[in-house]
């Protein structure tokens, strides 16, 4: 029996990880057992813990508690616990996601312990170092033993780097593998999308399927920047009023906190007394994913709400000055405007008057098999 250690922290990873214990618990149970750390990077309610229950993820075996922080203060509290961890029980091998704090810091621990780590989303890259995210994603690619990479992009990426010609060699002795297993998340939004009609967030926010908007703003550069904030909430007042078109932003904790003091009293008044800007508390990834599947457009700084729109073959307006899943840009469904207003609005607009098209670009929908096929060959 293969024993893992999956690590998350934040919303996105808890919904990820719902894919792989899902395929564990149907068809690996007599091959793999999985033990489950939460950093507690996300430790708001909302955000986390009703995860949980609602996507039928067993509930973590060890709560760091973390919190928010400083980003140096933050990961070295969570290295430290993930090693205590490591070095209290035997684990074959640790399952990592994305680009968190959290990420990097179980790939830290991990690799100083010589257990083999398995980074779901390799190989993603915005060549934004600034970027938080994109510091933590590389380090974690560097210190794999298996890459996971979800598209053709990323592989392409992987090969610029060298890691398709370094012979990186661990305590093991096994090399480093590289493979394209498609997008996990695709798995869930296609097995999920089964389920989200028995919520009721359309009506409870007087919504009608494609007449609306779908806008998310959580990342730091846009939150804490308060001309960026400005920018983008001008702009979605603007498209609002102009195009008389509810926009419904459920509100992450982080925007929740600093609309008050980063955005102008007068455009704040404007928000809290607008007819069609809807600013509504977390919501649940079934309603998200109800969200996404009937709204008109998508407008977000998420990547991965950036995903499932397309998956869910809806134009993508990107409040970002870069985006790692260039395929939707490339395809046409997705256009990068930064927290420019006159861009948001003219990239709104282009995406609302022409015909949009949604290639397979993700996989088959099946990569949680796939990356636990590949787990078990290398450490059998």
């Amino acid at each position: 029996m293969i024993k893992i250690l999956t690590v998350i922290g934040a919303r996105p990873q808890i919904i990820k990880a719902a894919a792989i214990s899902r395929a564990i618990r149907e068809d690996f149970a007599e091959k793999v057992e999985e033990k489950i750390l939460h950093t507690g990077q996300h430790y708001d309610f909302a955000m986390s813990k009703v995860f949980f229950d609602e996507l039928k993820i067993p509930r973590p075996d060890y709560n760091l508690r973390t919190g928010s922080g400083k980003h140096g203060e933050q990961t070295a509290k969570m290295i430290s616990g993930i090693e205590d961890i490591l070095l209290s029980e035997y684990f074959d091998g640790v399952i990592l996601y994305g680009d968190t704090n959290s990420t990097l810091a179980g790939a830290v621990a991990a690799v100083k312990q010589h257990v083999p780590i398995f980074h779901i989303e390799a190989g993603l890259r915005s060549y934004n170092m600034a970027m938080p995210e994109e510091v933590n994603r590389i380090a974690c690619d560097q210190m794999s033993s298996i890459l996971f990479a979800p598209t053709q992009t990323a592989i392409d990426n992987l090969r610029k780097e060298g890691f398709m010609d370094i012979d990186a060699r661990f305590k093991n002795g096994k090399n480093r593998q590289v493979f394209n297993c498609g997008d996990i998340m695709y798995d869930n939004s296609l097995y999920f999308a089964k389920f989200s009609k028995k919520t009721n967030i359309l009506e409870r926010n007087s919504l009608q399927e494609n007449n609306y908007i779908l806008a998310t703003i959580h990342r730091d550069n846009n939150t804490d920047n308060p001309a960026r904030f400005e920018s983008i909430f001008r702009a979605l007042l603007h498209i609002s009023n102009e195009d008389k078109i509810d926009i419904i932003l459920p509100l992450h904790p982080r925007t929740a906190k600093l609309m008050y003091s980063n955005l102008s009293s007068d455009l704040y008044d404007k928000i809290t007394h607008s007819s069609y800007l809807k600013l509504v508390e977390p919501v649940a990834f079934l309603e998200i994913i109800e969200l996404e599947q009937n709204a008109k457009i998508v407008m977000t700084d998420s990547g991965g709400v950036q995903k499932e729109a397309f998956f869910f073959e809806k134009p993508c307006v990107i409040l970002r000055p870069e985006t790692e899943w260039v395929e939707i840009v490339t395809h046409g469904a997705g256009v990068v405007v930064d927290a420019d207003f006159d861009r948001i609005i003219e990239g709104y607009r282009a995406l609302s008057t022409y015909k949009v098209s949604f290639p397979s670009l993700f996989g088959d929908g099946k990569a949680a098999y796939f990356i636990l096929e590949k787990i078990i060959d290398y450490l059998e």
